[in-house]
């Protein structure tokens, strides 16, 4: 007997260590609600107890910080009072539950917009959640787009689709043109219902080529391609850094399904007045304005 009350204590200590091993093996996902009127809102439910938006985003950042230090990989997903509501009515939970907040978030991560915690203090980690949820919901909104526009009356072939072909062939010949650096990118291009779609593009070209990150370059691709697909009056600007040199920026313009080169003149003027008041703004110090280069007229290879 008096070995088997000393062996008990060994197993649930072995037991207890296979329990956390195997949390630190288990990913986690917090919901996180990043204005004041999305907390205000989840207050009509009772189980939610918080009271004050400040101190419930203290709570998170200590969570955060804690299973960071348990060695738990965590994500932060963007928690949004009207998409959950819409989620319970549709999956038949009752929104005032613990378990079905778990379960919307589990949703959104696997769906939604979400950030991967690396210790950035709470401040920092909201805008970033915020600028990766408007990035989805324009990849989104643009991809439904070219999805919408059907088959060409001519050729048979689908229009979005060869929008995406002809807007990826592009962005590529941009890249390959632009040089080594690491290259900054925007493109924006108005929708035929008055939308504003923009796209943002960071990459680093060396001398194997460009390296793209999947998701970013796809974003970008399917921006850009809703102005080819539309024939509408966008624009791309790119600004690219290398060592020992002033940062240069280049522009296009959008027509027709080509980007044709802006002249230095009209890179500064778009660079340097305020999108807004249409006030000059003054020209950043140590930057060159250039005019964009020719990207040719070859086109890309049907999509087959």
């Amino acid at each position: 007997m008096a070995h088997i009350k000393q062996a008990r204590p060994s197993r649930q200590r072995g037991t207890t260590s296979m329990r956390r091993a195997l949390r630190r093996e288990a990913p986690s996902t917090v919901g996180l609600l990043v204005d004041p009127e999305d907390f205000a809102d989840m207050r009509c439910y009772r189980s939610f107890t918080f009271e004050d938006h400040a101190v419930y985003l203290q709570q998170v950042e200590n969570l955060l910080r804690t299973l960071a230090a348990q060695g738990v990989h965590t994500t932060v997903a963007l928690f949004d009072p009207a998409d959950y509501a819409e989620f319970c009515a549709e999956s038949g939970l009752e929104p005032d539950e613990h378990t079905s907040r778990s379960r919307f978030t589990a949703e959104i991560a696997a769906a939604g917009a979400t950030v991967a915690y690396t210790g950035q203090p709470i401040d920092t980690l909201i805008p970033l959640l915020v600028s990766q949820a408007v990035r989805r919901a324009t990849w989104e909104y643009a991809t439904m787009l070219l999805a919408g526009l059907g088959d060409c009356a001519d050729c048979g072939r689908d229009i979005g689709r060869a929008a995406f072909d002809r807007a990826s062939h592009l962005l590529m010949r941009l890249l390959d043109t632009a040089g080594p650096g690491t290259h900054h990118l925007v493109c924006s291009t108005p929708t035929e219902d008055g939308e504003q779609l923009l796209a943002v593009l960071h990459t680093a070209r060396h001398t194997d080529g460009a390296r793209l990150s999947t998701s970013e370059g796809a974003e970008f691709a399917t921006v850009l391609a809703a102005g080819v697909a539309l024939e509408t009056q966008g624009g791309v600007v790119l600004r690219t850094t290398a060592p020992d040199a002033s940062d240069r920026v280049h522009g296009w313009r959008l027509h027709r399904g080509s980007l044709l080169p802006l002249t230095a003149g009209e890179v500064f003027s778009a660079y340097c007045t305020d999108a807004d008041t249409g006030e000059p703004v003054p020209p950043e110090s140590g930057v060159e304005y250039c005019a964009g280069f020719d990207l040719g007229a070859d086109e890309p290879e049907p999509h087959r």
